[in-house]
């Protein structure tokens, strides 16, 4: 290198922000657009609210567009250490944007709330600060919904093109599965993005519909639909589903949880006539056993207690334990007071999660399949030393790479599980309180055990210490940790 060009390297900046910029600036600015449905729903219902969403949206828009001209034309591309900070900070830009019109309505006291309420929102958490819902505007509960809505629909889109790409968390398994093998499901990710969000909208408007016809009002339906298929669960009830009592909805809301929690590329293969592999797929299959084990194991609880019997006492089991497993959150009676058997046993599933690719949460079914299989193999290799053992995953070897990058996810995840619960003892918080929500959090689940933030709480009452660690806590587990920690490491920032 000659002396020219060694001095040209030298003053090349180690991060160029413009193409994270840019990229915030468009999804700002198409915030702020669904910001306008709210505006119309507020103005339609004559409630005095709606000047709040029209300035909220202008201001998004608007900031988003300015920064979206102020980059415009000046990158080709992304590096890989743009790529991670661009995905922390969209979530992080979008969720406190999102805030505003929670906050300026009034509908929280200050704008910590706001922000947990939208990043709870964005995340697909659920977990909500707020209180008096049934009481609330029809623009509020839908922004909420709205919120949820975006943010499934951005994680399978992030599950699916980045966090292959950035190798995150065992994800790669999915890069070779769907682009890189032979019968390649569509040849760019962006036409699987676009199949992808044309099913999220069809199942969400099957799911609005089924929900009117089981009774619920419009708003109920749209919100509700919007937070079923995402899996988010935000209610537009303090009851939750139980504010309906009814079987029909509940069944409504079980069958569109399960379908939000299943790989969204199978649904792409089948829409192109491909329908096996939604049934043969191992992950599908052992998803919907453990869940049909769960429930009935949950059903045998709530007899064993008096809770409830019979098939009122499975109905109550099935919903309860589908909310919890796929991280969606809804509850229909505070299945926490079933004994102490029950409140251990809620606090095991909600780290289950779902499927890869889908829009659950939670540690995922897939990495307990490489865990298992790896176990597996160091047991046989124990007892036949000189024999040769394969894991495989869906009948294909799994490399080296992803069984480490697998397990060391689970380590990870249990220590953020921890620190975040000491953060929270240290916060003030009794036990259950710090150990549930931390659970709940970095599982993406909502709900979590208690009188304070159960089944039959909020978290309104927790301080604004409590809320910031739950903030970037839920963010951590949708971001599947690595994509937030390594922002962490001096390394990275190196050149």
């Amino acid at each position: 290198m000659s002396l020219v060009q060694s001095r040209k390297a030298a003053r090349r900046p180690i991060f160029d922000p413009t193409p994270v910029v840019l990229v915030i600036g468009v999804l700002l600015a198409m915030l702020g657009g669904a910001m306008l449905l709210p505006t119309f729903a507020d103005y339609i219902a004559g409630n005095d609210n709606w000047p709040v969403f029209a300035v909220s949206a202008v201001a998004t828009s608007g900031i988003g567009s300015l920064m979206f001209l102020a980059t415009r034309g000046s990158g080709s591309g992304l590096s890989t250490r743009q790529a991670f900070i661009m995905t922390v900070m969209v979530w992080v830009a979008l969720s406190a944007f999102g805030a505003l019109p929670i906050y300026w309505s009034g509908a929280v006291p200050t704008y910590t709330d706001a922000f947990f309420e939208s990043i709870s929102g964005l995340t697909t958490t659920g977990a909500t600060v707020m209180v008096d819902l049934d009481n609330q505007p029809p623009g509020i509960l839908l922004w909420r919904g709205i919120l949820q809505w975006l943010g499934g629909l951005g994680i399978i889109v992030m599950a699916v093109s980045v966090l292959p790409m950035l190798q995150i968390g065992g994800m790669q398994l999915f890069k070779v599965e769907a682009f890189e093998t032979p019968e390649k499901i569509l040849p760019r990710a962006t036409q699987i993005s676009g199949f992808i969000t044309l099913i999220f909208l069809n199942l969400t408007g099957l799911c609005m519909l089924a929900y009117l016809f089981a009774g619920m009002s419009v708003l109920d339906g749209i919100v509700h639909a919007m937070t079923t298929v995402a899996t988010g669960g935000f209610s537009n009830h303090d009851a939750s589903l139980g504010y309906f009592n009814n079987p029909a909805i509940d069944m409504i809301a079980i069958l569109f949880m399960i379908i939000g929690s299943l790989p969204f590329l199978l649904y792409v293969q089948a829409l192109q006539g491909q329908s096996k592999p939604l049934f043969r797929d191992g992950q599908v299959r052992v998803f919907l056993m453990l869940l049909a084990g769960l429930i009935l194991f949950a059903w045998i609880i709530e007899e064993v207690v008096g809770a409830r019997a019979g098939i009122e006492a499975l109905r109550f089991a099935a919903v309860n334990v589908t909310s919890i497993l796929t991280g969606t959150g809804y509850s229909t009676t505070a299945y926490d007071g079933w004994g102490p058997v029950a409140v251990a046993f809620f606090f095991f599933i909600m780290f289950i999660g779902g499927c890869a690719g889908s829009t659950s949460c939670g540690i995922k079914i897939f990495r307990f399949q490489v865990l298992f299989q790896n176990l597996r193999q160091h047991l046989a290799r124990i007892l036949y030393p000189n024999g040769i053992f394969t894991q495989k995953f869906n009948g294909r070897p799994i490399s080296d790479d992803v069984t480490s990058a697998v397990m060391t996810f689970f380590f990870l995840y249990i220590v953020s599980f921890a620190v975040s619960a000491m953060a929270l003892s240290l916060a003030g918080l009794d036990t259950l309180t710090a150990l549930s929500g931390a659970g709940s959090a970095i599982s993406n689940v909502g709900p979590g055990l208690g009188a304070i933030i159960g089944p039959a709480g909020t978290y309104q009452s927790l301080g604004d210490v409590p809320k910031w660690i739950l903030s970037a806590t839920m963010l951590l587990g949708r971001l599947e940790l690595f994509t937030v920690l390594v922002l962490l490491s001096p390394r990275f920032w190196r050149s």
